[in-house]
């Protein structure tokens, strides 16, 4: 369970589907974007994409209709956005205050901690980073 991105009882993959739908949308108009598009991004098949998107659909985060295209709501969108900045914080972190320079390392690193940040934890990395 997601600590804290939102009260919402999304997984860590639920979470990085909601990322990829995001990061793809920005370049697309209108914010749609296609089962064949997030399976690219996240190198899965798509009956896996499709499984995932009738369960973010159910919980609010999507609005979609299978064989058609998907685009996140406000509060899918939000969940995406705050995963992004817990990722982006977490990089600086290991960059500025840990001076990590293994850019595949710390990837990974970010990618496995950015579900489970807490505001508390957030607000404590910003004062280390500013």
């Amino acid at each position: 369970m997601t600590i804290g991105v939102s009260s919402t009882s999304l997984n860590e993959s639920q979470e990085d589907y909601l990322k990829a739908i995001y990061l793809i949308s920005r370049h697309k108009k209108g914010g749609w974007v296609s089962n064949s598009e997030i399976s690219d991004y996240l190198d899965i098949k798509p009956a896996s994409v499709s499984g995932m998107l009738h369960k973010l659909k159910e919980k609010g985060f999507i609005i979609w209709k299978p064989r058609s295209s998907i685009r996140l709501t406000k509060n899918g969108k939000s969940v995406a956005t705050q995963v992004i900045k817990n990722y982006k914080k977490l990089n600086d972190f290991f960059i500025s205050i840990l001076k990590l320079d293994d850019k595949d390392l710390i990837d990974t690193l970010c990618c496995g901690i950015e579900h489970h940040i807490t505001p508390e934890v957030r607000k404590s990395i910003n004062n280390l980073l500013n």
